[in-house]
């Protein structure tokens, strides 16, 4: 297959066979440029995780080039651990600012990750949707896939019509995310995550699939079928979804 070559469209969404995993962070990055490019007050939905990190380096070494600038932008992650301060190494606030925010002018009143250490979880949750809907919505969405197929850190079994929430990790999320901590027992058994109707209400999503162990879960997603206890599953019934995988077999 020639490299970056569009395949067919798998009920709604659009999928792209990157290379390799530099060639998918550099498609990926590029789609995010030019958003940047169009719209520099632009709001960015973030993920984290292994499989972004080629993503945000191709964005770091964009703006050094001088070619985009975060200064008019605005970012909201999709999720944080519960219980987990933020200049913890293992939290999401750290790994963004080590990725991008330490290395880009996007200025910190407009960079927001979910507060996982707060007291009311629950109004910290309910004001997050409300910062995203005031500032305008998310323009473009970046997300992963679990092996279970979770987005953000919405499990199987997650109703589409949520919000922003606090979820329960499974075992099988708490061990795909061990290698983070020393040890199994460190991994927060709870995090606060878009919903998957706020990841929904954004305007574009691009979707990265690195690596075997995420073949199952492509595979599943590539199938059509459409089910609460596959969360992925969802973005079928979104407008304007981009899948860009490498490496699943």
């Amino acid at each position: 297959m020639e490299e970056g070559n569009v395949m067919d469209t798998v009920v709604n969404l659009k999928w792209i066979e990157a290379a390799n995993y530099e060639e998918m962070s550099k498609l990926a990055a590029d789609m995010f440029k030019a958003e940047l490019k169009h719209n520099p007050k632009m709001v960015l939905g973030l993920a984290t995780g292994g499989t972004p990190e080629g993503f945000y380096k191709e964005l770091v070494e964009a703006y050094q080039a001088g070619e985009i600038s975060f200064e008019q932008a605005q970012s909201y992650n999709l999720d944080e651990y519960v219980g987990i301060n933020p200049t913890n190494e293992a939290s999401y606030h750290y790994y963004m600012d080590q990725n991008l925010f330490n290395h880009v002018d996007m200025k910190r009143e407009n960079i927001h990750v979910p507060k996982g250490n707060t007291a009311d979880l629950q109004a910290a949750a309910a004001q997050y949707d409300t910062m995203i809907e005031a500032a305008g919505g998310v323009d473009i969405q970046l997300l992963g896939i679990g092996v279970n197929g979770h987005i953000g850190f919405n499990e199987p079994g997650t109703p589409f019509a949520l919000g922003t929430n606090v979820v329960e990790l499974t075992e099988s999320t708490r061990e795909a995310n061990k290698i983070y901590f020393n040890s199994i027992d460190e991994v927060p058994t709870h995090a606060i995550t878009m919903g998957i109707q706020t990841i929904m209400n954004a305007k574009k999503v691009v979707l990265l699939i690195s690596g075997a162990s995420k073949q199952e879960a492509m595979e599943r997603l590539r199938g059509g079928e459409v089910s609460e206890d596959f969360p992925a599953s969802a973005l079928h019934n979104h407008r304007d979804v981009t899948v860009i995988y490498t490496d699943v077999k």
